[in-house]
């Protein structure tokens, strides 16, 4: 073979390879994630804190006396009675008269169905022969299971209730401090006897 084509056809690879060089180069550092695939883009953070928007969906914990306890994912506007249904519903043991089932769920809720203690008296289970009353959840509570912790009386627990009207469910039981009357004494008192 001549020496003229030799010389041509390595000028011709060298063109190639430095053609296909220039592209990678430039793919990485012009159009970095500019030709992904939206398959292998990672999912949209949620709507609901960038625009105020509530999300479409609500994440719940069910525990106590119902078939599966564990975490629930149900349509935004679902009660209680729905977390308690997709649980498995309610145990032969549950007392469901201590459980507001119209209340509606709050993200990150926590939804307790006590179970029915000794002689009627309400329990979430039994250690050592005794029960231990069944906390009272503030995003769901009624006027007078509210009444029933100590050093809440009717005028406190209507406060409580106006709280939640107006803010929507508690998150946290931190956010008692919050209602008017209930300052870090009262807060510490409860703490033990509530959930969010």
């Amino acid at each position: 073979m001549p020496e003229y084509l030799l010389q041509r056809r390595r000028l011709l690879l060298a063109a190639v390879g430095s053609l296909a060089l220039i592209l990678l180069l430039g793919r990485f550092v012009l159009g970095a994630g500019t030709m992904t695939t939206a398959a292998s883009l990672p999912p949209p953070p949620a709507m609901a804190g960038v625009t105020g928007l509530p999300s479409s969906r609500v994440v719940v914990d069910v525990v106590g006396a119902v078939r599966r306890p564990g975490l629930y994912r149900l349509a935004h506007g679902s009660r209680i009675a729905d977390a308690v249904t997709r649980a498995g519903g309610a145990t032969s043991k549950a007392d469901l008269a201590q459980v507001n089932l119209a209340a509606p769920l709050a993200d990150g809720e926590q939804v307790v169905v006590p179970r029915r203690g000794p002689a009627g008296a309400v329990g979430v289970g039994v250690s050592s022969g005794t029960t231990t009353a069944a906390p009272v959840q503030l995003s769901t509570a009624t006027l007078e299971q509210l009444e029933s912790l100590p050093g809440v009386g009717p005028v406190m627990a209507q406060k409580i209730l106006d709280y939640r009207q107006a803010h929507g469910a508690f998150q946290s039981v931190d956010e008692l401090d919050a209602v008017p009357g209930i300052g870090p004494k009262r807060l510490d008192q409860l703490r033990d006897l509530v959930v969010p």
